[in-house]
């Protein structure tokens, strides 16, 4: 079943390519697509294109429809292209000639765009809420083990004393910022399509203002040939988005790797956490951090990615926008899991106490030599130069003593500063908002 579909049949092999995925990733979106669904039909009713009787039992079968989606007891069918023909298809069954009137002032071209809409609106708040409880433990184990001194690294090489609490902290901080950058896609993200109908509106009287209050939108796209347009971008924008903060992910994942490698010897995790060798019964694998990091190594190049399948597009729908669904859901999902194993990781990791007591990281020190002379009224470039005599006449016997008192330090992380910061900024994406509408669209509320 087609909602194009005349008289004609497309030959079996060009159904089968053009449909590709979509039924599999079109599940993705099947409850957005009722909630699409249910704001058109009260926008169709305020204009006189459905009759109240009609808009009632039309309100009534798709909010059974979304409660069978969330139940897990909805799919699309064998021979039915897409979600939008599963819909209609249903209502029609059960309706009869009223099912079929829902499609009015509307095409599958802005009918998709409002289902992507609403699901990466949805995810984004996932994703937030994941990033968050992870930045929440980042936080609380920085201040566990902010008097845990361990090796800071330039170019791999030692350089300064460092701390699990800076450690920890860093990443807290990094977090914060990948989440404005999300910020600002879910302002793109939160824009109503709807009414766009193929990319050039349409002669019905559509009240789109009605429809962005109803889903919850912000704003709309009031262009709505820039409607259509926005396909891709918005995904490419999302994508950006993610890439930064598997990004973050990854690049945590490489500390842990190194940090558990024998040679380093910071941090070690329960056995349970980690895996062996067929053959070397002594291995303990970081396999969590290794998949962690490729996996996130691969979001980082998903804006490239949906680029490339989308660059020196003309105006207008192009069946090439079907293939970002398949580069960007199922990302989405590996992102949230990534965020759940580095949580599960980080809870469990334990950390080495007395690092720097070792001989080998006394080097670490001669910073705090050189400051300590300039305190003592030595000039700078003296200092440095007395200090790098010593380490050369092997005269060096650096205190180990840190004293760092400045804000982001050793001895001052700004953790309240940082969870001030990070609330502000999940504050300030206001799902609760879109959260309201949708409840009221179902009748939840």
């Amino acid at each position: 079943m087609k909602l194009w579909q005349k008289d004609k049949v497309s030959l079996k092999e060009v159904e089968r390519f053009t449909v590709g995925r979509d039924p599999e990733m079109d599940m993705f979106l099947a409850r957005f697509d009722v909630q699409g669904s249910l704001a058109h039909i009260a926008m169709l009713e305020s204009i006189g294109l459905l009759e109240k009787a009609e808009l009632t039992v039309l309100t009534k079968a798709l909010r059974e429809i979304h409660t069978r989606i969330d139940q897990g007891k909805f799919q699309v069918e064998e021979g039915v292209e897409d979600i939008h023909s599963q819909v209609e298809l249903e209502l029609t069954r059960t309706l009869g000639d009223v099912g079929k009137k829902i499609h009015s002032g509307r095409s599958r071209n802005d009918q998709v765009l409002v289902d992507i809409k609403l699901y990466l609106r949805d995810e984004i708040r996932e994703i937030v809420q994941a990033v968050q409880g992870f930045f929440d433990l980042l936080v609380t184990q920085s201040d566990r083990y902010k008097d845990h001194l361990l090796p800071g690294y330039t170019h791999l090489q030692l350089a300064m004393p460092s701390s699990f609490g800076l450690w920890f902290g860093a990443y807290a901080e990094s977090l914060i910022d990948d989440l404005i950058t999300l910020q600002a896609a879910y302002a793109v993200v939160n824009k109503n399509p709807l009414g766009s109908a193929a990319g050039y509106g349409s002669s019905f009287p559509l009240n789109r203002t009605m429809t962005t209050k109803l889903l919850g939108f912000d704003d709309l796209h009031y262009n709505v040939v820039y409607a259509q347009m926005g396909r891709g971008k918005t995904e490419r924008i999302v994508a950006g988005a993610l890439a930064n903060i598997a990004s973050t992910l990854s690049k945590l994942s490489m500390d842990a790797c190194l940090f558990l490698n024998q040679n380093f010897g910071f941090i070690s995790f329960p056995d349970e956490l980690t895996t062996g060798s067929s053959i070397m019964p002594h291995k303990k694998n970081p396999d969590v951090f290794e998949l962690i990091r490729g996996r996130c190594n691969q979001l980082a190049a998903l804006p490239n990615t949906v680029t490339m399948a989308t660059t020196n597009l003309p105006s207008g729908y192009h069946r090439e926008m079907q293939l970002l669904k398949e580069l960007l859901f199922p990302a989405i999902q590996q992102l949230k899991d990534c965020l759940a194993m580095a949580g599960l990781m980080l809870n469990n990791i334990t950390v080495k106490e007395n690092i720097l007591a070792d001989e080998k990281y006394k080097f670490l020190f001669s910073v705090e030599e050189v400051n300590r002379l300039v305190l003592e009224g030595v000039p700078f470039r003296d200092a440095y130069k007395q200090v790098g005599l010593a380490i050369e006449q092997g005269n060096y016997n650096p205190s180990t003593t840190v004293q760092h008192t400045h804000e982001g330090s050793i001895g001052n992380l700004c953790l309240d500063a940082l969870r001030s910061s990070m609330r502000r900024t999940v504050e300030g994406f206001g799902f609760d908002r879109y959260e309201k509408a949708i409840g009221s669209l179902l009748g939840t509320n």
